[in-house]
């Protein structure tokens, strides 16, 4: 009676063992006898002991930190770049199967397509065409993954350092440029004010009496603003002007 509790108790701790339960975001990659059996999961799955072997692959959405990379640019500018890649298997048999360690092998194939594809670049180009730069490097890392059954979906460039004294060079640049813009926009609006100025004093011309009213008009603006009297002389012009009309 004893045997058969001991057997028993060893078959059913067998067969538990056999059952694996995967997490709809898991699969099981099974090798039987050291081949590729299949994919398995998600759900209840039954592995054979001492025939099937697996490795469990995660299919959600890997977020990677890309180490900071001192970068050359085509102009000679010496800057420090880091990014993050936004990658998932597709294919777990392949990213098993196909590489050792799918995960550190992304991120060398990143790290190596970073220096590459920025080198090739103008600062100017790197501070100012972020989006079409994450789209290539996007592009050639998920090429470069795919034989590894990996999908690139993302890769954004985090931080661009530069080194201090290109920091102030390109500070003293921008005070410049909005120096420049000032004395420019301070240029438009004299050349607009005599532009009005040179019309206005046509229509005057025209008719002397105008120029006679804006004379008197600036006599009455003076004495509002000031309290002490004005003595201001007026010229025979002006009477010959009234005179006329």
């Amino acid at each position: 009676m004893g045997f058969y509790i001991v057997v028993g108790v060893l078959v059913l701790f067998i067969f538990m063992s056999m059952l694996k339960v995967v997490t709809e975001y898991e699969r099981l990659v099974v090798f039987r006898l050291g081949k590729f059996y299949k994919v398995k999961g998600p759900g209840l799955v039954i592995i054979i002991p001492g025939i099937d072997k697996y490795v469990r692959v995660s299919l959600r959405t890997v977020a990677m930190d890309v180490p900071p990379q001192d970068v050359i640019t085509k102009d000679n500018v010496s800057v420090n770049v880091n990014a993050v890649v936004y990658y998932r298997i597709i294919y777990p048999e392949k990213a098993i199967i196909e590489v050792e360690n799918y995960g550190f092998a992304t991120s060398q194939i990143a790290q190596t397509t970073l220096r590459s594809v920025l080198g090739q670049l103008e600062l100017d180009e790197l501070l100012t065409e972020r989006e079409k730069i994450n789209t290539e490097l996007q592009k050639i890392i998920d090429e470069a993954t795919d034989p590894w059954g990996i999908k690139v979906i993302k890769v954004e460039m985090k931080d661009v350092i530069l080194p201090e004294e290109m920091k102030r060079a390109m500070a003293r640049q921008a005070e410049a440029d909005r120096e420049r813009r000032a004395k420019i926009i301070a240029a438009e609006g004299e050349l607009q004010a005599s532009q009005k100025l040179l019309e206005a004093a046509k229509k005057m011309s025209e008719d002397p009496l105008t120029v006679q009213l804006r004379y008197l008009q600036t006599l009455s603006e003076i004495s509002t603003e000031n309290a002490t009297t004005i003595v201001f002389p007026i010229p025979i012009d002006l009477l010959e002007a009234f005179k006329k009309k």
